[in-house]
């Protein structure tokens, strides 16, 4: 069972948000994502918005990119910030990286694309330096877009009394406004960027309007 897929679904076999399930491989990775990496800011969903966003990137820079990878990379990113892949200390950008070929071997992945998947991510992290690999690229900055707009302040709100970047509701606004100031000049790709200009607006306007609310951010 595929936690959170309708029974048309998976006759279909295709994802929540209709990425195709079109190898053995991806539905395995799918369903371990799915049973596994659940969320409300880095889960199941979010691979899928990073995935979707990834490719109209490269669609909107005119950039090839390994499908598979992507797929691989998208799915498997954040899988070392749930037990029991994460390590206390550790950025789980790398030990995902390095833990994604368990999940991909026995799955029936190509295992000679591995590197490109562990370098992807790698570097998926708006702080993260970026290599040049196509794949690597779009999936930082969609993974870096999905911080911003109205999904990154679902995101971020939802995290409010559970992590430390939204410890509280003052806590989570000042993480939203030095997402909407400082996360744009970590992206690379001209889509992206321009995409991020809109993103920031929408932040702003909400922010603004909490702060009106709010008496002026005292009252939360």
């Amino acid at each position: 069972t595929v936690a959170g897929l309708t029974f048309s679904q998976v006759l279909a076999q295709e994802t929540k948000s209709g990425i195709p399930l079109d190898q053995s491989w991806k539905e395995t990775v799918y369903a371990f994502a799915a049973n596994n990496l659940q969320h409300t800011a880095w889960g199941l969903e979010h691979s899928e918005r990073d995935y979707q966003l990834a490719r109209a990137l490269a669609a909107g820079d005119g950039l090839e990119i390994d499908e598979d990878v992507l797929f691989a990379a998208a799915f498997l990113h954040d899988m070392a910030a749930f037990v029991p892949y994460a390590v206390a200390g550790e950025d789980h950008s790398n030990t995902g990286a390095d833990e994604a070929g368990t999940i991909l071997e026995p799955a029936g992945f190509p295992m000679n694309k591995l590197p490109s998947v562990q370098g992807a991510i790698r570097a998926h992290m708006y702080y993260a330096e970026v290599p040049a690999e196509p794949v690597a690229q779009v999936l930082h900055d969609a993974d870096t877009l999905n911080f911003l707009g109205a999904i990154g302040v679902t995101r971020i709100i939802s995290l409010t009394t559970r992590e430390g970047l939204a410890k509280d509701l003052p806590t989570a606004v000042a993480t939203l406004e030095n997402f909407s100031r400082q996360l744009p000049a970590s992206l690379v790709t001209a889509t992206a960027k321009a995409m991020a200009a809109d993103r920031v607006q929408e932040m702003e306007s909400f922010l603004a309007a909490l702060r009106n609310q709010s008496a002026d951010g005292r009252a939360l």
